[in-house]
């Protein structure tokens, strides 16, 4: 018997359903994904927290899930709302389904709702709180529910996400999914020793810098500059992560205290944090940046590479020094998606060159990144003799 169920937006707006994966009612923003497949990806990115995600792709579960594809240790959204739940699982990977995944993992999601009229509700209001329900569809209450819940403006929700202590990563990505390039090529190991702060970091990004003959050590959001530094790292990484950039004020503290004195990447939330700690603002997009397909041109080359995003912040050009260069702009709306500071040894996009999900036309970054390590480890051995 179906269960039916009922997302409420905090404008009053009602989109009633039926219950998929693990019944229960849950709050957050709602948010929309544009990506054809990935879901389960999507699921476990901890940039998703207390963020219900609409599907635009009208059938979902298809390919059912596996034990391979998952970005971190759990699922972290919210809630998750599909047009069709597909219940016929047909691929040579999948070890169960999408229902069961969810009911596995407590992901309250609801089915059956027009996802195209929400998708075009969102974008002309704006990204909005919501309240998911498959146990109690009462409008009213569930309007109050959204109106009551907390907003994402100044919201840290890295605290949430991050690891609890520092740990070593060393598994790479398989060559399957890199079949028509010489990513795997024999290369040889460049030893390089990369600390990457954990704001809700991807499981590609870590293994995109293993595969490139990296050491990694990951640590926690609020780790000190004192204490990286004494692990002697060659460059630091930035990660992604949920919320306000602006509310994250220990993890820009931290970066700006490196500035200069390791070279560094940043990536999704971590290039907010980079544009903050090197004196920019950062502004809410009106409903962000999510999936697969987004168009970037890069400014330094000319080219514009489809690039995968999940972002509701922005960092805002005309608030970055003069000695800091935009070099990628959203092809849809203009915003700044990428920016460097040579002087600093710096550079950030706001999208993700790892994908998982997505194309991987921007990879060349993390080569871009070993080679900023290699000259500065270089500088500094010339400079000790």
């Amino acid at each position: 018997m179906q269960t039916p169920a009922l997302l409420a937006l905090e404008d009053g707006t009602l989109w009633r359903g039926i219950a998929f994966g693990a019944r229960g009612e849950r709050t957050g923003e709602v948010v929309f994904n544009t990506s054809l497949t990935g879901y389960q990806e999507v699921l476990t990115d901890p940039s998703y927290y207390q963020q219900i995600v609409v599907m635009t792709a009208s059938h979902i579960g298809n390919t059912g899930v596996n034990d391979d594809d998952d970005e971190s240790a759990r699922t972290w959204l919210a809630g998750f709302a599909i047009r069709e739940a597909s219940l016929r699982v047909s691929n040579w990977r999948a070890n169960a389904s999408l229902d069961e995944y969810l009911c596995v993992r407590a992901v309250v999601s609801i089915s059956e709702i027009d996802t195209r009229a929400l998708v075009r509700h969102l974008r002309s209001q704006g990204a909005m709180r919501g309240a998911l329900s498959s146990v109690n569809t009462d409008p009213a209450r569930l309007i109050e529910m959204a109106r009551t819940s907390p907003s994402m403006n100044g919201a840290d929700l890295v605290r949430y996400v991050t690891c609890a202590e520092t740990y070593l990563w060393d598994q790479s990505t398989h060559a399957l999914w890199y079949p028509l390039s010489n990513f795997h090529a024999e290369r040889p190991t460049s030893n390089l020793h990369v600390v990457v702060f954990d704001y809700g970091i991807k499981r590609n990004t870590l293994r995109s810098l293993t595969t490139r003959g990296c050491r990694v050590t990951v640590v926690p959001a609020n780790f000190s500059a004192r204490e990286t530094l004494e692990l002697k790292p060659d460059g630091v990484l930035l990660a992604n992560g949920p919320g306000d950039p602006a509310a994250v004020t220990y993890a820009i503290e931290t970066t700006r205290d490196l500035l200069g004195r390791v070279p560094i990447m940043g990536i999704c939330l971590g290039h907010q944090i980079l544009g903050l700690a090197l004196g920019g603002d950062t502004y809410k997009l009106k409903f962000g940046h999510r999936g697969g397909n987004q168009p970037v041109k890069n400014l330094l080359t000319g080219q514009v590479e489809i690039t995968s995003h999940n972002h509701g912040f922005a960092v805002r050009a005309d608030s970055l020094p003069g000695d800091v260069e935009v070099t990628h702009i959203n092809l849809n709306d203009q915003c700044v998606e990428g920016l460097r500071s040579r002087q600093q040894r710096a550079f950030s996009v706001q999208f993700h060159p790892e994908a998982a999900p997505g194309p991987h036309d921007a990879m060349n970054l993390f080569d871009e990144f070993i080679e900023s390590m290699e000259e500065s480890r270089q500088s500094s051995v010339a400079s000790r003799q």
